[in-house]
């Protein structure tokens, strides 16, 4: 009786100690989706900006930054055009768009689906001084993470504090 006694304690702490590395590969897994949710989303206004080389290869890109925070779009510097574009419509052929329309459209659409897919992301989209026109990428958004033991847990509170957000960078050259 003592033996099964001794067995079933066995048993159990084994099976607590694969119930919580079950926990942290759950965790691990949706740190990982949103890792490649936003190497996806990056590349998505990569390849916009590679079909709209009319608008991207021009001067108005050039040493301009555009800041998105939820689905709001904010032009800190450069981007007068597109800034004054607005969000048109770019969904009839009746009247067609122009490259910086057509933009103004991607830019707003990526926010919302950024939004839809990365809850308080933020991103940044840079573009440098130089012809050809190099622009960088980067989105950052909050994760939450499981922590195996007590140190972790600690680090992972004061990650948290410090508001370090993990980030996603991507350089294209439209």
């Amino acid at each position: 009786m003592v033996e099964v006694m001794v067995a079933l304690i066995v048993l159990s702490v084994g099976l607590l100690g694969i119930a919580r590395l079950q926990s942290l590969a759950l965790s691990s897994t949706s740190v990982a989706s949103k890792r490649a949710l936003a190497a996806v989303e990056a590349e998505s206004l990569a390849d916009a900006m590679h079909e709209n080389r009319g608008y991207w290869t021009n001067a108005d890109p050039a040493n301009g930054t555009l800041t998105i925070q939820g689905t709001t779009v904010a032009f800190t510097s450069g981007f007068a055009a597109m800034s004054a574009a607005g969000s048109p419509l770019c969904t009839t052929s009746a009247t067609p768009c122009t490259p910086t329309q057509v933009a103004a459209h991607d830019i707003q659409n990526w926010a919302i689906a950024l939004q839809a897919l990365l809850p308080t992301d933020n991103a940044i989209v840079a573009c440098g001084t130089l012809t050809p026109v190099s622009c960088t990428i980067t989105i950052s958004w909050a994760e939450n993470a499981v922590a195996v033991n007590a140190q972790e847990a600690t680090a992972e509170a004061a990650a948290q504090a410090t508001m370090q957000n993990p980030t996603y960078t991507l350089y294209v050259e439209p």
